[in-house]
C-alpha cells in the first residue's frame, strides 16, 4: 500500500524524484486550508497509481517556490524521471480528476 511521503527540503525532493519514476507532489503551506482537505485525495491517489506522491511544504526553501513557479497553493507538480511533466494550481481537485492527472498518458 502506498503512502504520502512527507518532504520538508528541496534536497529531499531531489532524492525522492531521483529515485522513482513518476512521482506526484503538491505543494503546500501549513494554513492552508484547501491544503488540508486535499490530504484525504492524496492518499487516495497514492492508493490508485503507480506514482510516488508527495507533500512539500517548502517553508523557507524560496528557491525551490521559484524554481516551480509556484503562485498558489496548493500545486500539484507531475515529474517523470525527475523532469517536470504537468502542474495544476487550479484549488481543490477531486480523487478522480487528480488520479486522471497522475496517470500516465499512454497508460
Amino acid at each position: 500500500m502506498s503512502v504520502v511521503t512527507d518532504i520538508e527540503t528541496r534536497a529531499e525532493l531531489d532524492d525522492l524524484l531521483a529515485d522513482h519514476d513518476r512521482v506526484l507532489v503538491m505543494i503546500r503551506t501549513a494554513g492552508c486550508a484547501v491544503c488540508k482537505s486535499m490530504s484525504p485525495i492524496l492518499d487516495n491517489a497514492a492508493r490508485a497509481t503507480d506514482a510516488t506522491v508527495a507533500e512539500f511544504n517548502p517553508r523557507e526553501d524560496l528557491d525551490a517556490v521559484a524554481d516551480f513557479d509556484v503562485r498558489s497553493v496548493p500545486t500539484f507538480l507531475l515529474f517523470e524521471d525527475g523532469e517536470l511533466v504537468d502542474r495544476r494550481a487550479d484549488g481543490f481537485i477531486p480523487t478522480a480528476e487528480l488520479v486522471a492527472f497522475t496517470e500516465p498518458a499512454s497508460g
